[in-house]
């Protein structure tokens, strides 16, 4: 987008109106809490040979070595785009042999909730929605190496990261001089905590 915009000569501003997350979450009675970067990689990465949970190295609880069945969602989501970036170091880069639910979130949520040691990525906001259905990991914060569960304040903080992400809108400088396009910016700012 940056460089279609470039090429036909758009120019635009980046305004931050809000802050979300993205979440790790597995079936309630799986014993794993916390995972890293490097782990959530393991098992997401394209070309990824972890087939069962006991292939996923240097987990802080012993697991079963039982099959991890994943859920997440397809190729033209702005989740898949984001997770593959944080995750795999590439955006679309990810192992295809996972099921892929589109663009319907309550579908991985559906899968964990009914599948022990299934996983699965989604939005914070259907972890919150699904209340106890699926169990959010919590991710060691790379810098610190503690592990941070996936909360409004974590995401708002800093700390849940690389999985929290601020989310923008981008009105074209051409459109910002329209006192209509404007009113609308200045309304997202004005009440954007509140929303």
């Amino acid at each position: 987008e940056v460089a279609a915009c470039k090429k036909n000569g758009v120019e635009y501003e980046e305004v931050q109106v809000a802050n979300d997350a993205l979440s790790a979450v597995v079936n309630p009675n799986n014993p794993v809490e916390c995972v890293s970067v490097e782990q959530l990689n393991q098992i997401w990465d394209k070309g990824s040979k972890v087939d069962s949970w006991g292939d996923v190295e240097g987990l802080d609880v012993d697991v079963p070595d039982e099959k991890v069945t994943l859920f997440g969602p397809g190729s033209d989501s702005g989740t898949y785009d984001y997770w593959t970036e944080s995750i795999n170091g590439e955006e679309g880069v990810i192992r295809t042999d996972y099921n892929s639910i589109g663009e319907d979130d309550n579908a991985a949520v559906n899968g964990v909730a009914g599948d022990e040691w299934a996983m699965a990525y989604i939005p914070f906001s259907f972890v919150e929605e699904a209340a106890g259905q699926v169990k959010p990991l919590q991710v060691k914060n790379p810098d610190t190496g503690e592990c941070v569960e996936p909360t409004a304040e974590n995401v708002q903080n800093g700390t849940y990261v690389p999985l929290g992400r601020p989310l923008f809108i981008y009105p074209s400088a051409e459109a910002l001089q329209k006192p209509e396009v404007l009113a609308f910016v200045k309304y997202y700012m004005d009440n954007q905590e509140e929303i």
